[in-house]
């Protein structure tokens, strides 16, 4: 799911792509009982992240299998397409099981990626692309980790573990381009560096509003 990169998946804060920890936000609404286990917050911020994260990420990916021009990063956008498009559901049916209201757009920092991806071409697409989604990827590990170990909810609990493995594949077919700037991401710059030829981010037209879990389908 980075569930990462954002590029923050599962962080609605930070203008970097990739932050050294991923931050959940408390909704105040304390722990829910429900059929499958008490509901905390931090459950259902993961949900509601797992789908925000799709979001940007579907479409990136469908994005860099049509105009990724190194096969590589043709197979990484086909990853995302696909681990995404099956988290997208898997968020959408449990969050219509327990009660759990999902973003149904963008992130405006999230639409601003998506508009550098646009504004970009060739080699350095391929570069922008690859190392947007790797960051992205990279912060969610914790907080997949933090949630599959401590939940008490059995649905949430199979989400995460469905959500690790699908971080996993995606890091490792980024990886595989040979394009993932190991020494930026750990040194926490964004794609391209000074000088790099993204773009400012304008907001691109909303995608519609939030949802409830009635209209997830």
């Amino acid at each position: 799911m980075a569930i990462l990169l954002p590029v923050q998946l599962f962080a609605s804060g930070g203008s970097v792509a990739g932050s050294s920890a991923p931050a959940a936000q408390d909704d105040g609404l304390g722990v829910w009982n429900t059929p499958s286990g008490p509901l905390s917050p931090l459950d259902r911020e993961f949900v509601r992240k797992v789908r925000q994260a799709g979001l940007w990420e579907l479409p990136a990916g469908r994005q860099a299998l049509r105009r990724g021009t190194r096969q590589a990063v043709k197979h990484a956008g086909r990853h995302l397409m696909e681990g995404h498009t099956d988290l997208n559901r898997r968020a959408a049916d449990t969050a219509r099981a327990l009660d759990i209201t999902l973003p149904g757009q963008p992130t405006p920092e999230q639409q601003g990626w998506l508009a550098q991806l646009d504004a970009a071409e060739g080699d350095t697409y391929d570069r922008l692309f690859t190392n947007l989604a790797r960051r992205a990827h990279g912060t969610v590990f914790s907080l997949v980790a933090q949630v599959r170990a401590n939940t008490r909810n059995a649905m949430i609990r199979d989400l995460a573990t469905r959500a690790n493995s699908v971080v996993l594949d995606h890091i490792t077919a980024l990886e595989q381009t040979g394009l993932v700037d190991f020494e930026a991401i750990a040194a926490g710059q964004a794609p391209g560096g000074p000088g790099s030829a993204t773009v400012a981010p304008p907001v691109r037209p909303s995608a519609g509003p939030a949802y409830s879990t009635g209209d997830q389908r």
